[in-house]
């Protein structure tokens, strides 16, 4: 059984962060909630520029691997299934250049929780042997990009 995360861990914002803002405290498949919990934050990360946007997720990525990390830590649970930062990062960056268009956005979504969820080689490897906060957000980010590749794919032969 996963341990549980106490509520009063969620006053330290490290914490509420990594729990994509308690997105991942739901009970059943915490990653979709802190899947959809990122569209929002996404829908404003559209009005950046391309650079402005890579740039915000190098932040993002670099600022989950602390985050995600001390969670990892004061719970003493590697990657706890309630630790959804790396989830922002991924949906984040599968949708990268992607019309706010719902068809694009859902398909975006679907191929991230699938890619997520799936782990083809190496997100599968790199899960089972990265450890702390750069092995929790490895596996999300390739998830990101292989749907970010395939989600491109599609726009362009659409």
């Amino acid at each position: 059984m996963t341990t549980k995360i106490p509520v009063s861990l969620l006053k330290n914002p490290v914490h509420l962060l990594s729990v994509g803002f308690g997105s991942g405290l739901a009970t059943k498949a915490p990653g979709t909630f802190g899947t959809l919990a990122a569209l929002p934050f996404w829908f404003l990360l559209q009005y950046l520029s391309p650079a402005n946007y890579i740039i915000v997720l190098i932040i993002a990525f670099a600022a989950g691997v602390y985050f995600c990390g001390e969670t990892a830590k004061a719970l003493g649970v590697h990657d706890h299934g309630g630790i959804v930062w790396d989830e922002f990062v991924g949906l984040w960056i599968a949708l990268f250049l992607v019309p706010p268009n719902i068809f694009w956005v859902a398909l975006g979504f679907g191929l991230f929780r699938l890619f997520d969820i799936w782990k083809p080689w190496p997100i599968r490897v790199l899960d089972a042997k990265v450890h702390g906060g750069f092995g929790i957000m490895i596996d999300d980010v390739l998830a990101g990009v292989y749907a970010f590749l395939v989600l491109q794919l599609c726009f362009v032969l659409s």
